[in-house]
């Protein structure tokens, strides 16, 4: 089906604490966006008042009314009951069972599709991004937690229970003890932040003393505070990060001889800023325990989209629900 130029989708990548929005037309062309502060301790209905007002703007920003949105797509942090278009769980947002898309249509007048922010971001990556061309990819999040989605034949797969690719609450080291067993715990942006703190009165000439020298002690460490001290060869950074990708490679080892799919997408905060040197030790460690040997033949590709991934896949979603094809 060829574009028109009245096919307008909104794509809506929510967070915990920011949400971005955009306009986007049936080829994938961002025509305009709006960033808001989600300010979820104001409650469920303030976050959509909030939605459908960053919705006005970033059609404002685009230079188009909104009667000609076709549809919207949303993208929320946590498990998400796609058939009910509920957000099942979300600590980011402190919400639990909310029927976020019937509210939402209800408030924009028109069609909404709901799932998980890494979902609708994987999604956006093989229709628009690194993956395209792959019908098959993992995508793995690393940011402040550690999401993952899986799509296969070129659709979101959220498995029976809607939680397919939750790639973060893997059990890496089973007798890690509290804190220390799943791969969010030790490869996270959180998880490492927990370790340095731990470590720093060992390593009194870490170049963390000097770079958190004005933070407080009860703040989580920046992902490009880490990469500065990663960049100076710092030896409790080199530490943790190497750890953090050594067990991520491990576990994508894991998925991929299990799936045996040739794509996996890595982005998110930490691999933005940690950037190749991280990629490639993932990598290394990947291909040293995939199985069999013909599995390292899997890609693992960066995200192209960045940060705006989850709003074009959002919108990609809405696109498909109107029946177009991706």
């Amino acid at each position: 089906m060829s574009a028109l130029p009245r096919d307008l989708f909104i794509g809506i990548d929510l967070g915990g604490t920011n949400m971005t929005i955009g306009v986007v037309d049936a080829r994938g062309e961002l025509l305009g966006k709006a960033k808001r502060k989600t300010k979820a301790r104001l409650g469920r209905d303030a976050v959509i008042t909030r939605i459908a007002e960053g919705v006005e703007r970033a059609c404002v920003k685009a230079g188009v009314t909104r009667d000609r949105i076709r549809g919207v797509g949303i993208g929320a942090p946590g498990p998400v009951d796609i058939e009910r278009g509920t957000v099942i769980k979300s600590g980011n947002l402190g919400w639990t069972d909310e029927p976020l898309r019937d509210l939402l249509a209800s408030q924009l007048g028109v069609p909404v599709i709901l799932d998980n922010d890494v979902n609708v971001a994987a999604f956006g990556e093989v229709v628009l991004g690194a993956a395209r061309g792959h019908q098959h990819a993992l995508a793995v999040w690393v940011g402040t937690g550690l999401g993952g989605a899986l799509i296969l034949n070129g659709q979101i797969f959220p498995g029976t229970f809607y939680t397919a690719g939750e790639f973060g609450y893997t059990i890496v080291i089973p007798d890690g003890g509290p804190g220390g067993r799943t791969l969010e715990e030790h490869a996270s942006r959180s998880g490492m932040t927990v370790a340095i703190r731990r470590l720093m009165p060992s390593h009194p000439d870490s170049a963390f003393h000097r770079l958190l020298r004005d933070c407080n002690p009860a703040d989580p460490i920046g992902s490009s505070v880490i990469a500065d001290a990663y960049a100076e060869d710092d030896e409790l950074a080199r530490s943790v990060v190497h750890h953090a990708a050594d067990v991520l490679g491990l576990a994508i080892a894991n998925w991929i001889t299990m799936l045996s799919i040739d794509a996996v997408i890595l982005g998110g905060g930490v691999v933005e800023s940690l950037g190749e040197p991280f990629v490639a030790r993932v990598r290394k460690r990947f291909e040293r325990w995939v199985f069999p040997a013909r599995c390292r033949e899997c890609q693992l590709l960066v995200s192209e989209l960045g940060d705006l991934a989850g709003v074009y896949g959002a919108a990609m979603l809405a696109r498909q629900a109107n029946g177009m094809k991706s």
